[in-house]
């Protein structure tokens, strides 16, 4: 009897400690919603196509963390501490324990590490520039007032936060997603964001791929509402080469005013234009190749995990992620008609040669933006090709948010 009892007992305990036994703990019917969520992006990655690279580690990473005493990432580690670290011969007034992470973390605990101390987002960034031919704006410098007038949707966006009450880290963090742009979104809001805030890094990330992914979807009703058809049948004229030195120059060029006026847009904006400097130097071709390829890749899987990592239920089943999608398609979709309706006003300005759809691209989601104005304008005239002309707007774009995103850290951190 002694030996059946003590094989009861240790059964007993191993049921207890199981994953299964979390499920039915208080609150355990939110981790099975979670990875049913889970299951569900999964599905829309693999199935319909939408943004699976990063989608797809975002939602296994979520599958992880909702999986009960899976102990893999421990949001309780990545709370602030008051007024205890020293640094620069000074205190801080609140840090994170990195040290505790190190020796105690999780694997997702450790990778998100690259998250908060903003490492995956440049790197990101770097390996965008490698891969992004800036001709088209260069032809048409005018692309940068598209890109620029596009991202006005963060800053409405920011202001009716505001308006709702939420804090200004909220604010920016939710505003950002109106630039269409992952890994400027998951920049800010993991600079902005702390333990005391309602939504989260992971929050504000599915917000943002899942209207990147929406695109084909979400602007062309904008677009037509905006414009007549007399403004969407307009054919535009070839772009003019563009000369290497012109190419070389412009990233440099580019790096330096953007930092030199917005130091806070300078990690982002400068690991773009480095990467873009590799790719157009023609010196560097192997170093190019890895920054759009195996350092993409493998940056993408970092970021994409650990950032599904803080989807947890606490976070995600609440009535602040129902604001964040519904700011963040505002957002969105403010962005895409501001964009039109500057195209609106240069096309009268240049004497009706501009089409006024290429505006929509000015959001960063390339090219996807891009690709939707071509369609768009094809739909009028079937053999219309504004994609080089709208790419122009569309890599303006990436440059815009990243400066949008410094503004805000700089208006945020003040």
């Amino acid at each position: 009897m002694g030996i059946i009892n003590s094989f009861l007992e240790t059964m007993a305990d191993l049921a207890a400690e199981s994953g299964f036994a979390g499920f039915i703990q208080d609150g355990g019917w939110k981790n099975i919603i979670m990875i049913l969520i889970s299951f569900l992006f999964m599905y829309l990655a693999i199935a319909k196509g939408f943004e699976p690279l990063l989608l797809l580690p975002i939602s296994f990473g979520m599958l992880l963390t909702n999986l009960p005493f899976a102990e893999m990432y421990h949001p309780e580690y990545w709370e602030y501490i008051e007024g205890v670290a020293e640094r620069g011969g000074g205190t801080n007034d609140h840090y994170i324990d990195y040290g505790r992470i190190l020796q105690h973390g999780g694997l997702l605990d450790i990778l998100y590490m690259g998250v908060k101390l903003q490492i995956y987002p440049p790197l990101i960034f770097l390996g965008i520039g490698a891969m992004t031919d800036f001709g088209p704006l260069i032809a048409n410098p005018k692309s940068f007032l598209l890109g620029a007038a596009a991202q006005g949707g963060i800053f409405f966006t920011f202001i009716g936060a505001a308006v709702l009450g939420m804090t200004a880290a909220e604010c920016g963090s939710i505003a950002i997603i109106g630039g269409a742009d992952g890994p400027t979104a998951i920049y800010v809001s993991s600079k902005l964001l702390s333990k005391t805030d309602s939504i989260g890094v992971g929050t504000i990330a599915l917000a943002a791929y899942t209207y990147m992914a929406l695109v084909p979807i979400i602007q062309p009703p904008i677009m037509r509402f905006l414009t007549t058809k007399k403004e969407r049948s307009v054919v535009m004229g070839q772009l003019r080469q563009v000369s290497k030195i012109e190419k070389l120059i412009f990233p440099i060029l580019v790096t330096v005013i953007i930092s030199l006026m917005v130091p806070s847009a300078a990690p982002l904006v400068g690991m773009l234009m480095f990467g873009n400097l590799l790719k157009e130097s023609g010196c560097c071709d192997r170093i190019a190749k890895t920054a759009q390829n195996e350092l993409m890749n493998i940056i993408t899987i970092f970021l994409g995990t650990s950032v599904g990592a803080t989807t947890r239920a606490d976070k995600i089943l609440t009535l602040s992620f129902g604001k964040v999608i519904l700011l963040g398609v505002i957002a969105f979709s403010i962005g895409t008609a501001c964009g039109v309706l500057l195209g609106k006003l240069m096309y009268l300005v240049s004497g009706k040669t501009i089409n006024p759809l290429i505006g929509s691209a000015g959001v960063s989601a390339v090219p996807m933006a891009a690709r939707v104005s071509q369609k768009v304008g094809q739909e009028e005239v079937p053999t219309n090709y504004l994609l080089m002309h709208a790419m122009g707007p569309n890599v303006a774009g990436v440059i815009g948010s990243a400066v949008a995103a410094g503004v805000l850290l700089s208006i945020v951190q003040v």
